[in-house]
């Protein structure tokens, strides 16, 4: 009304709008707000849907990786009987069969030497001769004092068979018949002491030449063309040569007590040379000592080796492997064991998964496998390279065997 009153007042005529294009335009600008605010709504509802469901997804996500590195991944291998016979390995020293100093029986000076070290004699064969000139006078010493003896001998006779007569005849006392029996009896007795020094003697001059007892290989020459030697091996006195017979050679082994009951005499056993990477020489178990060395523990046993070719040398260091037997006690790989403070552990798997350190008593070392003398059985599966976190009671994941190289895919 007041517009129309205004309108008036200026003089102008109101224009009166045409019958329902009011409520019209109103109607299409309502509805395109409405679609306008549908559309938005939409792409809140949508974006607000996107959103949560990629948090969703997220966190899945978040939680398989998560629960993924949460589990701990092991690889086991079963606990397997050993393969084959049981062997002992021991380490011994390869000694000539006999080996023997070889000493002066006389003094003197060596006058020459006929063999040196590596040189194969017989036996009786000579190795050096001696200067003796102090026996050589002895000998002749005692020659004289045995003929004085024989001469005393050949007066003490003939004057007691002289008295045996004059007793006969009654011209001389029995004392003084029994006197020249004594003084013969004296005369005798000093003969075979002078003839028994006399071959003293002879043998000490039968020393100046030194001979090999046995055949063998001279292994050491400690003299030399002008050294005084003395008798004897006591004292100042030194070997002149060492003597070794290369065949057959010996070498002693020490069987821990564990292995004691299963050495017999005869057995087969190989000896290997390191120098030598061939499959070993054979040799027999000759004589075992029969008792436990107390200090020890352990089982003196005597090797006998052929060594027809000389090969081997006396004094090399070798590897005498001796068959025990079949073994009875299970082997597990040696990065698998755990050294705890309460003692060595060995981490097994059940089929579940769960973790049990279980404690063991350990053998022999074989290298990559340990001989497990008690606490597993075979069959078990055992964890290899354990972590030092693992517990008793943790729960594990086994990978999967890896296929061998060069296995055909199936």
């Amino acid at each position: 009304m007041a517009e129309n009153r205004h309108h008036e007042s200026l003089g102008m005529r109101p224009v009166a709008p045409a019958e329902g294009a009011l409520p019209l335009a109103r109607r299409r600008m309502v509805s395109g707000a409405g679609r306008i605010a549908l559309g938005i709504g939409a792409l809140l509802v949508l974006g607000a849907a996107t959103t949560v469901i990629g948090r969703v997804l997220h966190f899945r996500d978040l939680q398989a990786s998560t629960t993924e590195q949460a589990r701990t991944w092991v690889t086991v291998a079963s606990i397997e009987p050993a393969k084959g016979g049981e062997t002992l390995d021991l380490p011994g020293t390869l000694q000539g069969y006999i080996e023997s100093p070889i000493y002066a029986r006389t003094s003197g000076y060596v006058l020459r030497w006929l063999h040196d070290i590596g040189d194969r004699v017989q036996k009786g064969e000579v190795l050096a001769e001696l200067d003796t000139p102090e026996v050589d006078e002895q000998l002749a010493q005692a020659r004289a004092a045995r003929a004085q003896a024989a001469s005393s001998l050949e007066l003490a006779r003939t004057s007691a068979e002289r008295w045996e007569n004059l007793r006969q005849r009654d011209a001389v006392s029995q004392q003084e018949l029994d006197e020249r029996r004594s003084a013969f009896g004296q005369a005798r007795a000093n003969l075979e002491a002078a003839e028994a020094n006399v071959q003293r003697l002879q043998h000490l001059e039968e020393f100046k030449h030194i001979v090999a007892p046995f055949a063998g290989v001279v292994t050491r020459r400690n003299v030399d063309v002008g050294d005084l030697v003395d008798a004897g091996n006591g004292g100042s006195a030194r070997a002149l040569f060492l003597l070794s017979q290369s065949d057959p050679l010996r070498v002693y082994v020490y069987v821990p007590q564990s292995y004691a009951g299963r050495i017999k005499v005869g057995q087969e056993v190989t000896v290997r040379q390191a120098e030598m990477p061939s499959g070993g020489q054979k040799g027999t178990i000759h004589r075992t000592a029969g008792a436990i060395d107390s200090s020890t523990r352990t089982l003196q046993v005597e090797v006998s080796l052929p060594n027809p070719e000389a090969r081997m040398l006396p004094g090399a260091y070798v590897q005498v492997s001796i068959p025990t037997g079949r073994a009875s006690s299970p082997v597990a790989p040696s990065n698998s064991l755990l050294f705890r403070p309460e003692g060595m552990r060995l981490p097994l798997v059940d089929s579940a998964g769960k973790v049990r350190l279980q404690a063991v008593t350990v053998g022999r070392d074989f290298g990559q496998t340990i001989e497990i003398l008690s606490g597993v059985a075979n069959g078990d599966r055992v964890v290899l390279n354990p972590p030092d976190s693992i517990a008793e009671g943790d729960i594990v994941s086994v990978r999967p065997a890896e296929p061998a190289a060069g296995a055909a895919p199936r």
